[in-house]
């Protein structure tokens, strides 16, 4: 079975961030970059796949040179090989998708894993656009995966509960936390990634139908008001309620 799984290279949460100077893109200067967690999720699984049905995993990823650096994790923590497509410029979902999903054709890949979202820009769509491009089934959200043959069964979140569905191979996955608990790359694992084969590739050229036209960071928190310290307080307090927060 060829399996394959979808990450990006984003900045670290624990990262300050600071608005470029052309206020459309980040400063990097300063900036960590990782492993999507949300695609540490969508590697563990494809690799549990792989030990439970046979197959290879292949990772892709899309972006500049520096996403080789997720792509080496992805090897270390056991996947077989990976293939960069390469685009040094931005791209919106739709354009990701496309490069993804024509590497995922040639691949003929019958499962594919992403996380459910990238903790950049925070979409939550390109799995489920690529798998519209590829015409393969799409679950996402998974937080519980079963493969028996084709058929897959799935539990994934809902507002207010979770759902079990039943779908069929060829197949996009989205993972959520609590799908599995991702592996740590062991030395071995590390060791072995520096072996493993990356294919550079041309990303599929792909114009973009969202601009970004401005970057800010959020206004800063208002300060709190202590309004008293006992039930003489409340009047004023209904006040400020109304009047100033206007949530009542």
């Amino acid at each position: 079975m060829k399996i394959v799984v979808c990450v990006s290279h984003v900045p670290d949460t624990a990262t300050k961030i600071v608005v470029g100077s052309d206020n459309k893109t980040i400063d990097a200067n300063g900036v960590t970059y990782v492993l999507n967690p949300y695609d540490e999720i969508a590697v563990e699984e494809a690799l549990k796949t792989k030990e439970a049905q046979g197959g290879d995993v292949v990772v892709v990823s899309v972006g500049p040179d520096n996403n080789k650096e997720s792509i080496r994790k992805a090897l270390a923590m056991g996947a077989d090989s990976g293939v960069l497509l390469k685009d040094d410029n931005y791209r919106d979902s739709v354009g990701v998708a496309k490069a993804l999903a024509e590497e995922i054709k040639a691949q003929d890949a019958q499962i594919v894993f992403f996380g459910k979202q990238s903790v950049d820009y925070d979409n939550s769509i390109v799995g489920q656009l690529t798998a519209e491009m590829l015409g393969y089934n799409c679950v996402s959200v998974a937080v519980d995966l079963k493969l028996d043959g084709e058929k897959i069964t799935a539990e994934r979140e809902i507002e207010g509960g979770r759902e079990v569905i039943e779908t069929s191979l060829p197949a996009v996955i989205t993972c959520q936390k609590g799908l599995n608990e991702p592996r740590y790359a062991a030395l071995k694992g590390i060791m072995a990634a520096k072996r493993k084969t990356i294919e550079e590739k041309d990303a599929a050229v792909s114009e973009n139908s969202v601009e970004i036209l401005e970057m800010k960071k959020p206004a800063p928190k208002e300060p709190g008001k202590i309004v008293g310290t006992d039930s003489s307080a409340v009047p004023e307090l209904v006040r400020l309620l109304k009047e100033e927060a206007k949530v009542i």
